[in-house]
């Protein structure tokens, strides 16, 4: 018997298995420094914890309602209309499984065979398969360093035609750390309205901004009507083994969101649900996520400042998320033990054969110029690590 067409059309997470080889690594006994990690590297506040103690101990273990608790739902609407001053009722949001359950609902909801979903590159490797997956066509829009990996108002208005049913938009970006002002966002809110389409935008990485100001899609003209905010907790409050992911909708895209889920995954686990009403509605909140941030801008300009030093190497900085983009075309061509270097895959393979060092390819996220390298570990773990990138890419011929 044969799987489905639809299964063996799926790419496995090449982040998860980068970071997966690097563990295995380690645990032979390599030194292996792993910029593969997609997660913060502090563990969940202690408040938070023991809220889900408390959820357990009063019996807080039965089903809720399958788009969450109502508490939860209106904390989350509470943060919404506080962070980006928009409301939504508790109807319109839907707790999930985790960011990707959310992305994968929102996706379901939407697209129709054949709709076209915009995606900027470098994108997260997921987009691309959960539209596939919902039957949608994939139409990729490029950046580059000198567009400081944004698009455009005119590239969006270039790749829209009467198929386009969506446009994925991350911000801050997820590969590449990216952070679209206001006014950019306010001006490709233009082109969207203009034409009607939907927007999907992913901002899990809201809070992790360094000296820029997050702004939702959302909060700009009539795009409350036509956007579905895709978040979770597991970013801002290190939550990301506890899998807790929602949304805020229009009401009959949320409704939507809400049956399919009820035939997947039904609601999300209710302790994990508790602790998230507890994290977002606890003033304890705040410092552990100024604490993390100023952790995280640090390592941000340490990393920067070590990749722009090696040879052959550049990035653009980003202001956002724990990632940067390295582009090392500057490599291509270039031998290494004699074999020519080709592609971001073959840095990534050379890389970690002889400095044991793990970054993640960039063509998975559609820049095969590139690689991504997280700062989501020690600062000495990032100065061995470029230390040994630097030490590499000066020994290529």
């Amino acid at each position: 018997m044969e799987i489905s067409e639809r299964a063996k059309n799926i790419s496995p997470s090449l982040t998860l298995a980068i970071t997966a080889k690097a563990k295995a690594m380690k645990a032979q006994g390599l030194d292996v420094v792993s910029f593969g990690a997609g997660e913060p590297d502090f563990n969940t506040p202690d408040y938070i914890i023991e809220a889900a103690k408390y959820a357990l101990d009063k019996g807080m273990t039965k089903y809720t309602p399958v788009p969450g608790t109502v508490e939860l739902r209106r904390a989350i609407a509470d943060k919404l209309e506080r962070d980006i001053g928009v409301k939504y009722a508790p109807e319109q949001i839907v707790v999930s499984t985790g960011g990707k359950q959310t992305l994968r609902n929102a996706c379901e909801a939407i697209i129709n065979p054949g709709d076209e979903v915009l995606l900027p590159a470098p994108y997260w490797l997921t987009y691309p398969e959960l539209i596939r997956m919902s039957g949608g066509k994939v139409v990729v829009m490029e950046t580059t360093d000198k567009s400081h990996l944004k698009i455009t108002p005119e590239q969006l208005e270039n790749a829209i035609t009467p198929k386009t049913k969506a446009l994925i938009f991350t911000n801050p970006s997820n590969p590449t750390g990216m952070v679209y002002t206001p006014e950019e966002i306010a001006a490709l809110a233009k082109v969207v309205e203009a034409h009607g389409i939907y927007v999907i935008s992913d901002e899990i990485y809201e809070k992790l901004v360094y000296g820029v100001p997050f702004s939702s899609m959302a909060s700009f003209g009539n795009m409350k009507d036509l956007t579905i905010i895709c978040s979770g907790m597991s970013k801002t409050y290190s939550m990301t083994g506890w899998r807790v992911g929602y949304s805020a909708a229009p009401l009959n895209v949320a409704k939507a969101m809400s049956s399919i889920q009820s035939h997947t995954t039904s609601n999300t686990n209710s302790i994990a649900q508790y602790a998230s009403y507890v994290a977002l509605t606890d003033d304890r909140g705040e410092e552990f996520l100024k604490n993390m941030v100023k952790v995280f801008d640090a390592r941000r300009r340490l990393i920067v400042s070590l990749v722009r030093s090696a040879p052959l190497l550049s990035c653009v900085e980003p202001m956002g998320a724990f990632y940067v983009m390295v582009n090392v075309s500057g490599t291509f061509g270039k031998k290494c033990d004699g074999e020519v270097i080709n592609n971001s895959s073959d840095f990534c393979a050379k890389l970690l054969e002889k400095s044991l060092v793990a970054a993640v390819d960039g063509a998975a996220f559609g820049a095969p110029e590139y690689v991504r390298l997280s700062y989501a570990c020690s600062e000495d773990d990032i100065k061995k690590g470029l230390e040994r990138v630097a030490a590499f890419t000066a020994s290529l011929e």
